[in-house]
């Protein structure tokens, strides 16, 4: 299906985008800050926000930058120096912000990141309320993981950093409702043979048959944007895939131009909460169903009833988040529980009238509530 009425929705509607700029777009060959192109991004980015339309910006760079100006010529393999070299680079990238777009009168905000304040509901709604007000300032905020302090592991063996800025501008996307987001690297889009491909269906498949490999100073490829936009196109949002280096790309994609690989958005819009509990917050146990309740959940959009609760796995408090199996442990839910690891383990298997008698109290009917779950 060609894009063609993506694009159009783009040109009309897109008032909201979140921009995702790659390491190897904002450096040069030798690896150091092309201050030129940010400078043209920054022109780029303020003739947007003349027609009408919100911009946040996230963006790599800061290792590329922290190694300019240590003048390393690779990345730091070893985790204490790759993180200095980030901090120092951080405040390098920021300055040439800061520069290139105070030319056009615009402010800038940096706002780091890590993995925790989206997994946090308290500090992913306080996030998502800091970026609402530097748009009512009509600064641009400027977001890249917190690399000095973020770590690639927590103590439990869980991934404790994102690792790629394409996950945070999809997460930032959905948090903030925008209507685009724009991944923008040093390849024209999603290729296949060669080829720029003008739409993808779909994001999970299109996996399959993506060629182009791990850019050599950043921390992501193509595999990674796909991910990133199926994220956003599960949210029911559009994605765009384009060369961050092809001339006023910014202004072209939002005018309908066919530029980049369209990410095709799933029929209906998933609401904010929802968008929180399927990508964000993160699962601290598993419950696992028979198979009615699989089906139930499935194909009837039911809440989670302990009536068809088998096992549960892990140890929370009520309110966590968890993932919800089916008998043979495929994935079928996400969602919040009402419910303890413990109460659940006493309660799985019983009849909702039996709950009150064996714990005192019956507080909800649901362990898990549609209202708090997703499926799929």
């Amino acid at each position: 299906m060609p894009s063609t009425r993506y694009r159009e929705w783009i040109s009309r509607k897109a008032r909201r985008v979140v921009v995702k700029i790659g390491t190897n777009a904002l450096t040069d060959d030798r690896g150091r800050l092309d201050l030129a192109f940010i400078s043209d991004m920054a022109s780029q980015v303020a003739q947007l926000m003349r027609q009408g339309v919100s911009v946040v910006l996230v963006s790599s760079g800061a290792v590329g930058a922290g190694m300019a100006e240590l003048n390393l010529d690779e990345r730091p393999k070893r985790l204490p120096l790759l993180q200095a070299t980030a901090a120092i680079g951080q405040g390098q990238l920021m300055r040439h912000f800061y520069d290139a777009f105070g030319q056009f009168g615009v402010k800038v905000a940096q706002v780091l990141v890590t993995r925790g304040d989206f997994e946090s509901r308290r500090s992913y709604l306080n996030l998502r309320n800091t970026l609402a007000s530097l748009q009512v300032y009509q600064a641009v905020p400027i977001i890249n993981e917190n690399d000095a302090v973020a770590v690639d592991e927590l103590p439990s063996g869980e991934r404790g950093k994102f690792g790629d800025n394409d996950i945070i501008a999809a997460l930032v996307a959905n948090m903030l409702r925008a209507d685009l987001l724009m991944i923008l690297s040093v390849v024209d889009g999603v290729l296949k043979g060669g080829q720029v491909l003008d739409v993808v269906e779909d994001a999970a498949a299109g996996q399959a048959v993506v060629t182009g490999s791990r850019s050599r100073l950043g921390s992501g490829g193509m595999g990674t944007k796909l991910t990133a936009a199926g994220m956003v196109a599960q949210a029911g949002e559009l994605a765009v895939v384009a060369n961050a280096r092809a001339p006023h790309v910014l202004p072209r994609i939002l005018s309908g131009e066919k530029l980049g690989t369209v990410i095709v958005p799933a029929q209906s819009k998933m609401a904010s909460r929802r968008r929180w509990i399927a990508q964000a917050s993160r699962a601290a146990g598993r419950i696992v169903v028979d198979a009615g309740a699989a089906k139930a959940l499935r194909e009837g959009g039911k809440s989670l009833l302990p009536s068809g609760i088998t096992a549960v796995t892990g140890r929370f408090a009520k309110g966590a988040s968890v993932l919800i199996l089916d008998p043979a442990g495929v994935e079928i839910a996400k969602g919040l529980t009402n419910y303890s690891s413990d109460d659940i383990a006493r309660i799985k298997g019983l009849k909702t009238a039996q709950i009150a008698k064996l714990l005192g109290q019956q507080p909800h009917e649901e362990v898990v509530h549609r209202n708090n779950m997703t499926v799929g």
